[in-house]
């Protein structure tokens, strides 16, 4: 065993992933079965719940996999139920599941409010609760991850409620850190920003996506250069790479924070790397507005 292995301790050890089956979730169960913990994953996607049992054990590791939609109260207790029974004890809560449709506050209704409050916060603190008591059992402390977004630290407009219950998940989760602080329970946030997955494209309007998805990879890749400091969106790997570094005693002495998983869009703040004028600026430069606002006019939309 190297040194890096033996620090991070994670071999042995037991994880719920809530949303653990597909996309951005999927890539942490294997990345955390692939460290050696056992993964208790549910998934609202039926399919992606029944394969995720197969793809972890061939790690060597065990798995419950249940199919849950987080929204339903119920099914979420019933898998909490089935882990406390075939596990009693877990290290670690990792809380994926999530999402969000893009439409103006006005022009929603307080049934997609309340569904989506429930999706990004609500079953959050469920969770939590069900699962605080399984990591005190096992007497040696754990760590507890919640995912929220770039969205919940900026205006996100468009996407206010979500925005709302992420900024909410993210400070219940500090206060969280600080009440649990002396058990050795740690409480820490990923917030990801551009990461392809298919909630992220699930958020954008069908009419939206087929004009972006109809633009020349070149286009989509140039979007994404302008936006990332980085220039190139972070992968899910990279997303299952921060869970594994949070949950190993490798960050034994931090809890409380956010970690920003995002190629420097939150560092930005707004700063975009306009083409045509190559300066970094909040607002486009002299070359870029000439060449969109030229004599015959804007291009069309």
């Amino acid at each position: 065993m190297g040194l890096l292995e033996a620090h991070a301790a994670l071999a042995g050890r037991k994880a719920i992933v809530v949303g653990g089956a597909h996309g951005i979730g999927r890539a942490i169960s294997l990345a955390l079965a692939d460290a050696g913990i056992a993964v208790a994953a549910c998934d609202f996607d039926e399919e992606a719940a029944s394969a995720i049992g197969a793809e972890v054990e061939a790690h060597g590791v065990e798995c419950i996999a249940a199919h849950a939609d987080v929204r339903d109260e119920a099914a979420l207790e019933r898998f909490f139920d089935r882990v406390e029974a075939e596990f009693e004890t877990v290290d670690f809560l990792i809380n994926v599941a999530g999402g969000v449709k893009s439409d103006l506050f006005t022009e929603t209704t307080r049934e997609q409010n309340a569904s989506e409050i429930r999706l990004n916060y609500g079953y959050i603190l469920d969770a939590v609760r069900r699962a605080v008591p399984m990591i005190r059992k096992g007497g040696r402390g754990g760590s507890i991850i919640s995912f929220t977004t770039i969205e919940a630290h900026r205006g996100a407009a468009s996407y206010s409620v979500y925005a709302g219950a992420k900024a909410a998940t993210t400070n219940f989760s500090k206060a969280l850190a600080v009440e649990l602080a002396q058990e050795g329970i740690r409480v820490n946030l990923i917030a990801p920003d551009t990461t392809p997955s298919r909630t992220s494209f699930a958020s954008a309007s069908p009419e939206f996506m087929e004009k972006y998805l109809a633009l020349p990879e070149e286009a989509r890749a140039a979007g994404m250069s302008m936006y990332i400091p980085q220039k190139h969106p972070p992968s899910q790997e990279d997303l299952a790479n921060a869970v594994l570094m949070l949950v190993s005693d490798l960050t034994r002495s931090i809890t409380g924070i956010t970690l920003h998983v995002d190629g420097g869009t939150m560092a930005s703040a707004g700063f975009i790397d306009w083409p045509l004028d190559h300066k970094w600026g909040p607002a486009p430069g002299v070359e870029t507005l000439a060449k969109l606002f030229a004599a015959d006019g804007p291009p069309a939309a």
